[in-house]
């Protein structure tokens, strides 16, 4: 059991709104005041991140919440540098709190003298001081065994079902779910189980990186309100090619549930100009000022989850008990208009 009062937050500068987000309903949970550590982390002239924390933390039980996201580089900079100030002033246990874990799709030599950056990540991380993960949606779910530490992988889809059931609230029954590729069909089938819904996949083949060149429905998708559902939305060209698809082939309409809405370049230009009457993401990466003023792009909050998970590891209880949709509903009831 914990011998410290609270658990103590710390937060590096890749979105700070969840972080505060997280501390205010961990505050909600315990009836107590759970607030972000007083630290500075900021850069030298020449970019250097320095970080200074202000707080007694010896013997304290810290959680570092910081997503790896763009610039992916000084981020996990950051959080690797944060983790060893900690250490280095005598804190009990480090655990990273990453929302994002930037580096995920590189888990793999997709070819001859490649790397396998996720795994020198982890490394890093480990190296840094780092006795704990808690992530979501690793793009790549065999990276928790690039660690030899615990890794405790949240998924959106429990998240995501809440939703669907209250935004198609009479009309579940003309849901389907889709795959936008073959290897994502693990995922799409477990949130269509959980609001049972048949699965379609789109197939994809591609000339090259970043580019498609030809997909194929795999399932009759006529009348149907498709749901997309992936992991990642980086530049969104599969993405929009994979709605037009659908409704090419008779689809109602087409909608999309993504974990991490990465959006760069043009992005959310071709969100916005899609057949696609909505995308949801998680706020895992923060978003910015063009994604909160897209028309058709909705943001549904995981601080409630992570606050969640957060007092499970400081507690000793179980995380996995949050995959469960009798957990979830009153940790977000109230958040889907439920």
């Amino acid at each position: 059991m914990p011998t410290t009062p609270e658990p103590k937050l710390i937060t590096g500068n890749a979105n700070k709104q969840l972080s505060k987000a997280i501390a205010r309903r961990m505050s909600m949970h315990r009836g107590v005041n759970v607030g972000l550590v007083d630290a500075r982390v900021e850069r030298f002239n020449d970019q250097e991140v320095f970080v200074e924390v202000y707080e007694n933390v010896r013997g304290e039980d810290m959680f570092i919440i910081q997503s790896t996201s763009n610039p992916a580089n000084d981020n996990l900079m950051e959080l690797l540098i944060m983790s060893d100030a900690l250490r280095r002033s005598s804190a009990k246990r480090i655990t990273a709190v990453i929302p994002y874990f930037g580096y995920a799709r590189q888990d793999r030599r997709s070819k001859a003298r490649t790397p396998i950056s996720a795994k020198l990540v982890a490394n890093m991380l480990v190296g840094a001081g780092i006795e704990r993960v808690l992530t979501m949606d690793l793009h790549a779910t065999q990276i928790q065994g690039f660690f030899d530490i615990p890794v405790d992988n949240l998924y959106a889809a429990p998240v995501f079902a809440l939703d669907i059931k209250e935004q198609f609230k009479g009309s579940i029954d003309d849901v389907m779910v889709v795959s936008p590729d073959v290897g994502g069909v693990a995922r799409a089938r477990e949130l269509a189980k959980r609001i049972e819904a048949p699965l379609s996949i789109v197939d994809k083949r591609r000339e090259k990186a970043g580019e498609v060149a030809e997909m194929t429905v795999i399932g009759d998708v006529s009348g149907k309100k498709c749901i997309i559902v992936d992991d990642i939305c980086d530049t969104a060209g599969t993405l929009c090619k994979a709605a037009q698809v659908l409704m090419d082939q008779g689809a109602a309409e087409v909608h999309a549930y993504i974990t991490h809405g990465v959006l760069s370049g043009p992005a959310v230009e071709r969100i916005t100009n899609s057949v696609m009457k909505s995308l949801v993401i998680t706020d895992t990466i923060e978003p910015t000022e063009p994604v909160k003023a897209a028309p058709n792009i909705r943001i549904i909050p995981t601080a409630p989850i992570f606050a969640q998970a957060i007092l499970n590891i400081w507690n000793g209880t179980s995380v996995s008990s949050l995959f469960e949709t009798g957990t979830l509903e009153p940790i977000y009831e109230g958040l889907f208009g439920g």
